[in-house]
Order: structure tokens, then sequence, then C-alpha cells
């Protein structure tokens, strides 16, 4: 029985009028030709659409020389690398997708760069995040992470205001797709980055569908809270700013290399970066640059400072990059060819602001610190606590409202300044936590007045994580306190903290929230909960609600002095 899906990639297509003629004129003659390209124009989508299809081929394949050379018998064998590609208007706009090596039909300059990357961040689960990849600027930098069984998102260290994330993959979400129609229950996948790579429908009408439903959530739904942040990061689109900033670009292009100008791969072609044997660059020359066996960012900052002054950053947005499969860098070895400046990253100073080019995109960072901050930490501050903790009764000393819990509360316990001690914390030893749940999540109790207080409960919090984690002497410790303090039901074996609550009373009761938190203690709390979910430590942050000291009457008072 045929399948009802395939696992394809779908591109969305920026500036292509949704017309058949559009379509066919949008794509780049010298592929079309290297791949001796066929048209077809399918009616049976009811929608306009172009089909290409061809193949990149080579006579005798690379290698064949080489073996050759090495064993004395003399290879013959060609290559042929299939390509197809679909390109279909679906209300207005332009889509694309690619069959084996249709993809490389695709031009660059026409894919909406965020496309599968905002789906992503609004339909993937953000516990099950199984590949995410992300970019540090000012470096060069990019980390790819692969968690095939998932993992929660902020169990992966991400710093949302210092790094841009370019894909993002893991478990669907409750989307209604070809793939689950028939048995909701079915579990999917997507990854996002340029593209969206997921299941969609074969038959025409089901690959529509998908289409639409896919359409439906990038214009109807916000990313999740957990992925928001993916958001947070957009291109400078002021075009007067744009200006200033490729004015000054300029300029540091005519100068020595001082740091500020780094090499950077292309975010939707690391596959075919690690599969290129040779490059060459060309910028304003007839000649073509020596192959080289890794992007040579000198010489291409070298023909760029040759150029004249104001002209420089069109040099390198006119020059290229070519990638070649074999060393012999023949057009039949010929991978990809793209713009040199996306091969470039660079960081400029403008008033005081942070600027970053990276894919030919220009970033400000440090404007999203304060927003993703306080995004984060209103996203700790929970309304619905996995913990029941009575009122505090205001005057009431912190130590009295802890050692109350467990008589108001069966199950909770109170190791407040009932410290152990370790051959590494002597004197006083560590304070594990306050309370402990019924489900064992260590909780942390604060009275804040300021934002000191808070800073040394998300001190206490690590420790105590780190001492649970790495050291058996304190988790025995702890362990002997816990059985005699529940009488006989002591932890599980093999205890490690799982979550961490942080139970604050702000000053005069007031309502817990990212407004009524303080600024820095914001700053600190986020900087905690990062390091403790990279250990796998859920973190939740709660108010503490208050009740007022009981009045005592007047009378009352007079007959008990």
């Amino acid at each position: 029985m045929a399948t009802r899906t395939s696992k394809r990639t779908l591109y969305r297509l920026r500036g292509v009028t949704p017309t058949v003629d559009a379509m066919f004129d949008a794509l780049d003659p010298n592929q079309l030709e290297r791949v001796q390209a066929d048209f077809d124009f399918p009616e049976n989508l009811g929608a306009p659409a172009v089909l290409v299809t061809g193949s990149f081929e080579q006579p005798v394949a690379s290698w064949c020389d080489e073996i050759f050379r090495t064993t004395g018998i003399e290879v013959s064998r060609p290559v042929n690398r299939s390509a197809g590609l679909l390109m279909l208007a679906v209300d207005g706009e332009v889509y694309a997708i690619g069959y084996d090596q249709g993809f490389r039909l695709v031009p660059d300059r026409l894919k909406d760069h965020r496309f599968g990357l905002s789906f992503a961040s609004r339909r993937v689960d953000p516990a099950k995040i199984r590949d995410l990849v992300s970019h540090t600027p000012g470096g060069g930098r990019t980390d790819i992470t692969l968690i095939p069984g998932g993992a929660s998102v902020w169990s992966l260290g991400i710093v949302e205001h210092a790094q841009i994330v370019r894909r993002l993959g893991g478990h669907l979400d409750d989307m209604l797709l070809t793939i689950s129609r028939d048995n909701p229950a079915r579990i999917s996948s997507a990854e996002g980055g340029a593209g969206l790579r997921l299941r969609l429908g074969v038959e025409g009408a089901d690959l529509i569908a998908d289409i639409r439903a896919i359409a439906r959530v990038l214009r109807e739904e916000k990313a999740s809270p957990e992925l928001e942040f993916v958001e947070h990061v957009v291109p400078v689109d002021d075009p007067g700013l744009l200006t200033r900033l490729e004015a000054v670009l300029d300029d540091l292009l005519g100068n020595e290399p001082g740091g500020s100008i780094s090499a950077a791969v292309p975010a939707d072609h690391w596959d075919d970066y690690t599969a290129t044997r040779a490059f060459r660059a060309r910028i304003k020359s007839d000649e073509v640059g020596r192959a080289t066996d890794d992007f040579d960012l000198e010489y291409v900052l070298c023909r760029a400072r040759v150029q004249q002054a104001g002209s420089r950053v069109t040099a390198l947005r006119e020059g290229t990059v070519t990638l070649y499969r074999h060393s012999r860098t023949d057009r039949a070895d010929e991978i990809w060819t793209s713009s040199a400046l996306r091969w470039i990253e660079a960081e400029v100073s403008l008033d005081s602001h942070r600027f970053f080019l990276m894919d030919e995109d220009w970033y400000e960072i440090d404007q999203q610190y304060l927003k993703t901050i306080r995004s984060h930490a209103e996203r700790l501050i929970t309304d619905s606590p996995s913990v029941d903790l009575p009122p505090w009764v205001l005057g009431e000393m912190e130590r009295t409202y802890n050692a109350s819990v467990p008589d108001q509360r069966p199950g909770y316990a109170c190791f407040d300044r009932d410290n152990v001690q370790t051959a590494l914390h002597r004197g006083n030893g560590v304070e594990i936590c306050d309370l402990l749940s019924p489900d064992n999540a260590l909780i942390m109790v604060k009275r804040a007045k300021g934002s000191d207080a808070l800073s040394h409960l998300f001190s206490q919090a690590l420790v105590a994580v780190q001492t649970l984690r790495n050291s058996p002497e304190g988790r025995e410790r702890f362990a002997e306190k816990v059985l005699a303090a529940r009488k006989g039901r002591g932890l599980p074996e093999g205890f490690r903290p799982s979550k961490v609550v942080f139970a604050i009373l702000l000053k005069d009761g007031a309502d817990l929230t990212a407004d009524t938190l303080f600024p820095f203690s914001q700053v600190t709390l986020v900087q905690t909960a990062r390091t403790l979910e990279a250990w796998g430590v859920q973190v939740e942050v709660v108010g503490i609600s208050s009740t007022p000291p009981a009045v005592v009457p007047t009378g009352i008072r007079w007959l008990v002095a």
C-alpha cells in the first residue's frame, strides 16, 4: 500500500507573483541549463504550478582518476543525480518543494529565510526538542545539537539574548496534517530553518491542504512562550540605518584586518560545507581565485580592500564563492555558488549600539537583552504552582513560617537551617532546601525586601543541586535527614533533584509578577534557571500569598495582662 505522506522540505518564496510565468522567470537560467531541465505545468493541483525535472550529470566520476593513479586500474563510472522542483501558488503565496537534488534549483535570494523557523517556534513541542542550531554573533561560531529522544529547550543552555537560533526541530504539537488525519495519535516531527522539513501529503489535494494548515499556523498563532525568544532577534529593516551600517562596513573593509570581521558558514548550507573538498572565490576579477581547502577569508578581504571606497560591500555582494565536491574544481564538481558577502560576519558600533552582519542581514543584539530576560522571568513565574504552600502571616519570621508548613500541609518536610555536612562543606554545611514537597521538589523560601536576599536564595539553590548531583556523601546525609523527618519514608534510590521551586514573599505581601520582581533579581533568576535547566532541573517560581496578623481585641489584651 502506497504511503500517503513523504518527508520533504517546503520553502516559501518572497517577491514572486503567484503566476506560472513569474515562477518560471524566477529560476536561474544557468542552473536550468546545467540540469538540462524539462518543464511541465500540472493542471490537476487546481493551482498555478511549474514542475522542473533534470539531473546533475558527470560522464566520469571525480574519484576515477584517483583510483587509476593509486592502483593502475582504469575505472570509468558516471554520476547522475536527479533533480525535481515543484513550484506552486497557494492562496497568493508561492511555495517550492525539492525532490532529490531539486532543492538546489531554488534561488537563495527568493527564500523566506525565517519561514521554517517561524513555524517551528509555534508548533514544535518545547519539551521535545531534537535538533537545534544556534549561532553566536561576533566569532563565526555555530553550535549544532542533536537529541534523538528529545529534550526541553532550556536544558540545551541557550543564551537567548546572545545567540541566534537558525534551525529548530522536534515533535510536532497537536498539528492536523495528512500524516495525522487518519491517526490523530501518530507522532510527527518537523525541522524549521529557511525551509520547513516534515511529512507532507503526496496526493495533490493533501499537499495543498497541508500547506494551508501550515500557513494558517503562521497567520493566526503566536510563538509558544518557551520558544518566543527565537523571534526576538529579527534583521534590521530601517533603510536609513542599513545605509549607515553598510557605510561603516565599507570603511572597515578598507583597513587591515583587525578581528572585527570573521568567516561564517551560511546558515542553510552546513551540509554542503562539510561535503566540500575545494573552494574558489571571485571578487571583481576576470580571473578565478585559487582553489583552497577551506573558505579563504584573507583572500576575500584582500580583494575587498583594493576596491574603491564606497564600492567594497557591493563588490562582496556581487562576488562569488563556489563549493566543489572534488579538488579538481571542474564545473561538474560544483555543489553550490553564493554571494561572497554571505561568508563573512562583521561587528560594528553605531551610537553605542552593537550590530552584527550575518548571512547578509544586520542584527542588533543588545536591545533584546532586557526583553529576553523579562520574557524568561515571566515563563518561570507561574500562576498554577505545583506546590501547595499556606499563606504567610505578615510579620512572621521566615523560620517560623517554614516550621509551620508541615503541620498545615501533611507530606511536606522542613529542613530550614538543618544543614548537611560534607568534606567540602564543613563548618556550617550546606542547606539543601527550606522545604521538601511530597514529590521531592526542593523548595527554597524567602521573604524578600530587596534583590540581595533573592541573590542569596538563587545561589543556595545552585550549591544545593551541585551537592546532590556530585557528592555521594551529601546525597547520603540528606537522605538520612529525609528518612528521619518523614518517619521512615525516605528518598527513592539514586535520587537526583529534578525540580527546584523558589517560593517568594515580596515586601508587604505584594503579588509576585515580572513587574514586581526586582529588575536585578530577574537577571540573576534567569541566569540561575538557565544553569539548573542545563543540568536537567526544572525551575518554578511561585509567590506566597499573605494574610494579616490576627488582631487581638483591646479587652482581651487587658484581661490577659
